[in-house]
Formats: structure tokens, C-alpha cells, sequence
């Protein structure tokens, strides 16, 4: 049977790279927060009739490209950002000769649960 994702994570592969998705969840949240308060600059120049050229739309241009560059780093590796705020993320697995995801969330220490590709974080199961 054909798999949906080219790329599976063993659990001990997933654990060795939770240090660097930790930093690029804190990267992407901070980005997100710069992102949304260039936009609001950017906002008020715009009603009050400003131009809105400069230094705040270089920002918001950098804070987005570097959100850019972060999201793949995800994607080049095929791990999953389920909720970027939670640090909700799934790494593609082989359980059971199943193909499922590992499930971590960025307060929890350990990948220590796992779900069908179908039924998301309500569906998760202790490893």
C-alpha cells in the first residue's frame, strides 16, 4: 500500500530534533508578532493618509520572508505545524505498519503520543 508522505520519523529521530523545532516555533511566534504589529503600523499610516513606504514596510517585508524561511524548514524536513500559537506539531510515522503521526506540543518534554492521520490532536494515544 502506496503511502501518503515520502518522509517517516522513527520516535528517537523525531526527539533528536525537538531542541531545533523549539527554536524554530519561538522564531515563527516572533514573527508573527512582528508581522501583526508592522501590519498595524502600516494600518494607521494608511488611514490617516501617510505614505506608507520606508522603514516599517521593510520590516514587515523582512518579518514575513523570515517567516517564509522558518515554515520551510518545516516543510523541507515534512514536519507538520498543527497550531503554531500551542507549538502543535506532527512528524509523519510508521507504527504498526500504519502510517500515522507523532504528536508533541512544545510544553511537553518528550514525543509521548501518537494519532491517525485522520483524526488529529483529539485522537492521540500514549506511545
Amino acid at each position: 500500500m502506496p503511502h501518503r508522505f515520502d518522509k517517516h520519523y522513527t520516535r528517537e529521530e523525531a526527539r533528536e530534533l525537538l531542541p531545533q523545532v523549539r527554536q524554530w516555533l519561538a522564531e515563527l511566534n516572533r514573527y508573527r508578532d512582528d508581522v501583526a504589529r508592522y501590519e498595524k503600523r502600516l494600518s494607521g499610516l494608511a488611514e490617516s493618509g501617510s505614505d506608507i513606504g520606508g522603514e516599517t514596510v521593510n520590516n514587515w517585508i523582512r518579518a514575513l520572508a523570515g517567516m517564509q524561511a522558518t515554515l520551510a524548514e518545516f516543510q523541507h524536513r515534512s514536519i507538520f505545524i498543527k497550531d503554531v500559537m500551542r507549538g502543535l506539531v506532527d512528524f509523519p510515522a510508521i507504527i504498526g505498519g500504519r502510517e500515522v503521526f507523532l504528536c508533541w506540543e512544545q510544553d511537553e518534554d518528550d514525543i509521548e503520543f501518537w494519532h491517525d492521520l485522520e483524526t488529529g490532536f483529539s485522537g492521540r494515544e500514549k506511545l
